[in-house]
């Protein structure tokens, strides 16, 4: 064990991050957001103020001879009442590209959140320490990808030699918007979300911003992606609509439209990829609003609307795959970068059968794998929408 002396402390610093928007000054350390100040100014809702907390495609990046490294972080902890307890998030540790470790942070903070009355409580908790030892000799680059799921500041960075940041590796850059399973969901680790593997296998770097619950066509969402420098744009679009019941038909085509319209401000010939739901039988043909169920020891989500309330504008799935490839076929004719996938390319009525949604919802870590393959499959291959 090394002592105090031996250790080299490097403050943290906005060269040292990637895929993070902004970085907060706490009294504990950074925290790092991945929407902008001025997003979060304009947002009033409590699940995605946590959700873009949650650093879900944020990593350190670095060039070192260090053979060892420790990184205190506070985490804040999620815990449900009436479900059971969650694991603590889990660190991947990229060595030259490659996995070489994987470790997670004890103690934090605890925020406790009851879902049948909407209220939340946080308990403080300690610092705490994630350590990587008899990393190999030599220069290198070091990614150390945050927890996806959760809140992560980040206190104090120790190795034993001299850091430096990692050089850009001149990749092209993929800024993805999306729902929890764009997040993450139930992903083993942070490297094998299915944006996180899509985009290694597809050669690019990510900024994921799949927000859990918050993929809603915000203003101020497609206002932090079209200020977002990017070379590849998809947004993943239905699921967080239909089962917050946000709106009806009459204001969700407008609504894409003027997602796309801002996007396109700052980004006018990016290739553009719109992406509808995966198939989820909850929501396919019943509208929401969504309500959680415990009867089972577990929490599985049910939809609590009337399919026959579709014919008065309320959403499904299928009414908005409908939308999305009427809108996106419509806008083509002016747009020679503007694409559609249907996202039951990526995961389908007999992924289901195999494959089914552990919670009715949100992709086990099987599922994050496949989906994350056919997406690189689809869109990175030849004559693809991300074709390079």
């Amino acid at each position: 064990m090394r002592t105090t002396d031996d250790w080299i402390t490097t403050p943290i610093t906005r060269d040292l991050l990637r895929g993070a928007l902004d970085l907060e000054r706490t009294e504990h350390g950074l925290l790092p957001h991945r929407l902008p100040a001025s997003a979060r100014a304009q947002n009033n809702d409590g699940q995605l103020a946590m959700a873009e907390s949650q650093p879900s495609g944020v990593r350190l990046a670095l060039r070192t001879r260090a053979t060892a490294l420790e990184l205190d972080t506070l985490p804040t902890k999620r815990a449900y009442v009436g479900a059971p307890p969650r694991p603590d998030g889990v660190y991947d540790l990229l060595v030259d590209g490659r996995p070489a470790g994987r470790g997670s942070v004890a103690g934090g903070n605890t925020l406790t959140i009851d879902m049948t009355t909407g209220t939340a409580g946080v308990e403080p908790g300690p610092v705490g320490t994630l350590r990587f030892t008899d990393l190999p000799e030599g220069d290198k680059d070091i990614e150390i990808w945050l927890p996806h799921n959760e809140t992560t500041e980040l206190v104090a960075l120790r190795t034993d030699a001299p850091v430096e940041p990692a050089p850009d590796p001149g990749r092209r850059v993929w800024l993805h918007h999306g729902s929890s399973i764009s997040h993450g969901s139930d992903a083993a680790s942070p490297t094998t979300t299915w944006p996180a593997l899509a985009a290694s296998l597809g050669g690019v770097e990510l900024v994921n911003l799949g927000l859990g619950g918050g993929a809603l066509l915000d203003p101020f969402t497609a206002r932090a992606m079209r200020d977002t420098p990017a070379d590849l744009i998809s947004v993943k679009i239905g699921i967080n609509v239909v089962n917050a019941d946000l709106m009806r038909l009459r204001a969700f085509g407008p609504a894409v439209h003027g997602f796309l319209d801002t996007i396109r401000e700052g980004r006018p010939t990016a290739p553009l990829l719109v992406v509808s739901p995966i198939l989820c039988p909850v929501h396919e043909d019943t509208p929401g609003p969504l309500a959680p169920d415990f009867t089972d020891g577990g929490v599985r989500f049910v939809a609590t609307g009337d399919p026959a309330e579709r014919a008065s504008g309320k959403l499904t799935l299928n009414v908005i795959r409908d939308e999305l490839s009427r809108i996106v076929s419509q806008r083509a004719a002016d747009d020679e970068n503007l694409y559609y996938l249907d996202g039951r390319e990526l995961y389908g009525e007999a992924d289901a059968a195999d494959l089914p949604l552990p919670d009715g919802i949100h992709p086990d870590a099987a599922t994050h794998r496949l989906i994350g393959e056919r997406f690189a499959k689809l869109a990175f291959a030849d004559r693809g929408a991300f074709a390079g």
